[in-house]
């Protein structure tokens, strides 16, 4: 018998870590919402850590990497322009006849 993996949405990760915040036990916020309280316990420290940034999923990327899939986007947009300058300089240079 196959698995298949759980997926909860951010509102429902920041829901249960708000709960746990607001003085609630990890068990039984966990046991209320059936899941792991492993689970919910490294939500905690992922929200603890990383704040607004915490649960990023669905492709949506973190700082540092959102900043280099950014620049690298930024980079192939110069080069191609560099490139079709190149070649208009290159057309335009040539001796008319």
């Amino acid at each position: 018998m196959t698995q298949t993996r759980r997926r909860f949405p951010e509102s429902f990760k920041r829901e249960a870590v708000d709960q746990v915040l607001a003085g609630m036990t990890l068990r039984h916020v966990a046991e209320t919402l059936d899941i792991a309280e492993s689970l919910l316990g490294k939500w905690k420290r992922q929200s603890e850590q990383q704040g607004e940034g915490a649960f990023p999923g669905n492709g949506k990327q973190r700082g540092e990497s959102a900043e280099l899939s950014r620049l690298r986007q930024q980079l192939a947009q110069v080069t191609m322009e560099r490139d079709v300058l190149k070649k208009a300089l290159a057309i335009f240079s040539q001796p008319t006849k």
